[in-house]
């Protein structure tokens, strides 16, 4: 199976190990693709006063129902970076630091070579992945080298249970909670570094990382520019629980979704990326238009767009890393034509595939710290702050 085709397969398959549990959990297809447009259509605002009262409420839910509204305080311990690597216009380096004391954060900074800064920054959470390697597939690798190239220092770091990132399996009940913070505490990391345009600072990720992309970008006004790929849908909520495991859509008569959510962007760039193979199939008739009517409140309609792909699946595969690229490029300013050939196409081939080995940040050389918890009990006590 091609893993890039398993982000759907997984995140279905969480969905249904997980099942509904409590009335105040949206979980998975919560709506019917009906109920998702009529929820819309009910929720339009007349005002930008309106909608940014209602905008106010949904990110309260999130911040009361993910358990966010006072977080730990930041960790004074040393990042942990090793293994530098120079290639073809970018620099790769394995890294972990804590999000909370005893989790470590785990990932790659990857660097532009030869490029003055000040530079952008990107942020890129992973989706779910058949085995549990999303950050060292090329998917991962190649849109990262590729941004750095463009002049962006990039950070792509582990969802819980990945990669690097084994202290606990990922589906703890608690997930979205420790996932959000590892998102700030990972851009609080990415921004610390050197020649940081603090203006120019983008997140991108698809599926569960899209989901981890709107989220963090309506919770964190450091986020200037969002690109969520394979996510936003007016009926599915997500499928595990480190995306609708925790009540952050629902409290009594309360309700949002993740259209809502993404909108939080506003009046910020956005685009969301979709196909038509998942429930982001009916982005340019039903949630895009959504959005622009939101965006319009501010008159800035134009900052948000949809590259909708319906012969496509599910994955962030070069066609959507492309759209991904001109979009970013054109509002972090970066430089598009360190990926582009004569004919106006991405060339993504400068960039280098390379071993999992050589990403890794715990091996005999640099073993896990012995502060980290170990196991799902361990880590989830970390979490009663």
């Amino acid at each position: 199976m091609n893993r890039l085709l398993s982000f759907l397969i997984v995140g279905m398959s969480c969905q249904l190990a997980f099942g509904q549990t409590t009335p105040e959990l949206c979980q998975g297809g919560y709506f019917t693709e009906a109920q998702g447009k009529e929820f819309l259509e009910k929720h339009v605002p007349s005002s930008k006063k309106e909608w940014e009262n209602r905008a106010a409420q949904i990110r309260n839910r999130i911040l009361e129902g993910g358990e966010l509204n006072n977080l730990p305080p930041r960790p004074t311990s040393k990042p942990i970076v090793h293994s530098r690597r120079e290639l073809n216009g970018y620099s790769v380096e394995n890294v972990a630091f804590e999000s909370v004391e005893g989790y470590y954060v785990t990932g790659n900074l990857y660097r532009p070579l030869q490029q003055k800064g000040p530079f952008a920054a990107v942020l890129c959470p992973h989706g779910h992945t058949q085995n549990a390697d999303a950050r060292f597939l090329e998917a991962m690798q190649f849109r990262c080298a590729n941004l750095a190239r463009m002049g962006a220092v990039v950070f792509a770091f582990d969802m819980l249970g990945y990669s690097d990132a084994q202290q606990c399996q990922h589906k703890l009940p608690k997930a979205f909670k420790l996932q959000a913070l590892n998102s700030i505490r990972a851009l609080d990391f990415l921004l610390d570094q050197p020649g940081i345009d603090k203006n120019r600072v983008g997140v991108t990720g698809e599926s569960g990382g899209g989901t981890q992309t709107f989220m963090l970008t309506a919770l964190d006004p450091r986020v200037k520019v969002a690109v969520p790929v394979v996510m936003v849908s007016a009926h599915f909520f997500g499928g595990c629980t480190c995306e609708s495991g925790m009540p952050v859509h629902k409290k009594g008569d309360f309700q949002t979704n993740n259209v809502e959510i993404a909108a939080l962007a506003a009046p910020r760039p956005l685009l969301i990326v979709s196909d038509g193979a998942d429930w982001t199939k009916h982005n340019p008739e039903v949630e895009y238009p959504h959005l622009q009517k939101i965006y319009s409140l501010y008159g800035k309609a134009n900052l948000v767009e949809n590259v909708h792909l319906p012969t496509e699946k599910h994955d962030y595969g070069p066609s959507k890393r492309a759209a991904a690229y001109r979009f970013l490029a054109k509002h972090l300013r970066l430089d598009i034509s360190k990926v582009t050939k004569a004919d106006g196409n991405i060339d993504e081939s400068n960039a280098q595939l390379l071993d999992r080995k050589l990403l890794e940040v715990f091996n005999a050389d640099h073993p896990r710290p012995s502060n980290a918890a170990i196991g799902d009990d361990a880590v989830t006590a970390l979490l009663n702050w």
